[in-house]
């Protein structure tokens, strides 16, 4: 979360899984017999029985030894399930017996570590002061995911606090998993927080991942890593289970190589949660049915005018081929301009989350397992056992707040989530379908000592900030690193605008495998 500012379907063959015998998994970061593959393609070869759900997920742990551990070292795993092989071996035996619970069985997945595992893995958000904290209870997602099929293979690295603990943080960085690694070019930034979900997914360390997003955690690092993400309408998915930031913005999110994999994986984790009332009117359904290459023909596309002028002159080219694809695809192009309403609801973002976190990570730490037990435990901890990189006044700052009925609190939170009738307004005005804009800006170089450099190209705040769905899906590269396009709708518009990125995604094929440079100098390669 920054606060400062393909599918490839084939043939076996082509997976390479008749060869994999032959094969040594790992033996180079470009070398795995399962690179790029899909949900679908897994399933069809499980099916045939060429494979079975054990040995794709023997085959991913040693590709997270070599890749993650040794190799490049992206620390994108902060712990892997005991269990895995176990569970896999089940599923395995209940495929046999004609049991396939649906198109997540056997199917590796990582979670990020915010998000409840109620088995031997730890919970803890990247921090030390929660080191040892095990759930007594799975988040409601994890539920979901398990009675899907899906074999939970491990937790992935973020920001810590899902980067809210510093203004100078370096995303990707937690005290208890080192810094994440962008695999394009290891010197840059994964973004985050969903640091360890963007990288492992673009990596391929698993098939999928699911990642969480107060304000684009889940798009920045998606699009700084080269993947698909969602971000869904906060009401959709459960936030039971995840340690909090913020009630109002707080969401879960699917992260994947292609937009197929991303539709599946939010059909698993949408629907109703007792204990999480903002889901309600939560309606889980199949998205893979809105998944049509002609999606964007006849609809009405607005453009962030604003990205397309800047010194990131490269950028701007992009945006400007991703623009002229959706024409050639049918679309009619409307150029809008959305962010400069935006600044005012930014700041009253920043109030709500200051005041939520303290109310939310105290509601969470008073019915866990870990020795801290209130927000203000969190912080002596830090300051009795040191923060080498970066401070704590994000933590200090929710710590110092009076309460959720304080004025200043309700006037903001009447103010951010306000933000959806702004958007509403624009695209009722302008007759529009969605809007789309470029989604980060190019990595820029992790510096772990003075934080994250921003980029001038930064979409995720909108839609972050009134509870709209946004998806991210691979647009290009500059210089070997990639670049997002996003789409924003309405609430509860997913199946519209994973149409749009299906359709997008189909006619450009932007998403490449990637090759985990040193650096992007030339003369470093």
């Amino acid at each position: 979360m920054n606060r400062r500012i393909f599918f490839k379907k084939g043939s076996l063959a082509s997976l390479g899984l008749g060869l994999m015998s032959m094969r040594n998994i790992g033996s180079s970061p470009i070398d795995f017999a399962f690179n790029e593959t899909s949900i679908t393609a897994l399933q069809e070869a499980l099916k045939s029985g060429q494979l079975t759900s054990k040995k794709i997920t023997s085959h991913y742990l040693q590709r997270i030894q070599a890749i993650d551990k040794k190799g490049p070292k992206l620390h994108a795993v902060i712990e892997l399930n005991p269990d895995a092989l176990n569970i896999a071996e089940n599923l395995d035996q209940e495929r046999k017996a004609g049991k396939i619970r649906g198109p997540l069985h056997g199917i590796p997945i990582l979670l990020k570590d915010n998000i409840n595992t109620g088995d031997k893995m730890q919970t803890t958000a990247g921090a030390l002061a929660l080191a040892g904290n095990k759930a007594a209870s799975d988040a409601f997602i994890t539920s979901k995911l398990r009675e899907a099929g899906a074999i939970i293979l491990g937790k992935t690295n973020l920001s810590e606090w899902a980067n809210y603990r510093s203004t100078t943080s370096s995303s990707g960085w937690s005290g208890r998993g080192g810094q994440t690694k962008n695999p394009y070019v290891l010197t840059r930034t994964p973004s985050g927080s969903s640091s360890g979900s963007g990288a492992a997914v673009s990596a391929n360390l698993c098939v999928v991942a699911v990642g969480t997003e107060t304000n684009g955690s889940v798009i920045a690092p998606s699009s700084n890593c080269g993947i698909v993400g969602m971000k869904p309408t906060i009401g959709l998915v459960s936030r039971s289970g995840i340690i909090p930031i913020s009630a109002t913005q707080d969401t879960a999110g699917p992260m994947a190589r292609n937009v197929t994999d991303a539709a599946i994986l939010l059909g698993v984790l949408a629907g109703k949660d007792a204990n999480d009332p903002v889901t309600k009117n939560a309606v889980a359904q199949d998205y893979t049915q809105f998944l049509k290459k002609d999606a964007l023909k006849g609809k009405r596309i607005g453009i962030e005018k604003s990205f397309l002028q800047g010194a990131q002159i490269q950028t701007i080219a992009v945006f400007k081929e991703a623009i002229a694809t959706m024409e050639k695809a049918g679309a009619t192009i409307v150029e809008i301009e959305l962010l400069k309403e935006f600044s005012s609801y930014g700041a009253a973002s920043s109030i709500v989350l200051r005041y939520e976190f303290k109310e939310g990570v105290n509601q969470y730490l008073a019915t866990s397992n870990a020795t801290v037990r209130t927000l203000k435990d969190v912080i002596a901890f830090n300051k009795a056992n040191g923060m080498p990189f970066f401070q704590q006044e994000l933590l200090e700052m929710s710590e110092a707040t009076t309460g959720l009925s304080t004025k200043e609190y309700t006037d903001a939170v009447a103010k951010s989530t306000s933000f959806g009738i702004v958007i509403d307004r624009i695209m009722r005005e302008n007759q529009l379908d969605a809007i789309a804009a470029t989604s980060y800006g190019p990595s820029v170089v992790t510096d772990i000592i003075n934080g994250d450099k921003g980029s001038s190209f930064y979409f995720s705040a909108p839609a972050a900030v009134a509870g709209y769905p946004h998806i991210t899906v691979p647009m290009g590269q500059i210089h070997e690193m990639p670049v997002g396009l996003s789409f924003i709708a309405s609430a509860f518009q997913e199946g519209a605008l994973f149409g749009f990125a299906y359709a997008y995604e189909q006619a450009s094929k932007k998403r490449r495998e990637p090759k985990f440079l040193s650096a992007v100098d030339p003369m470093f390669l």
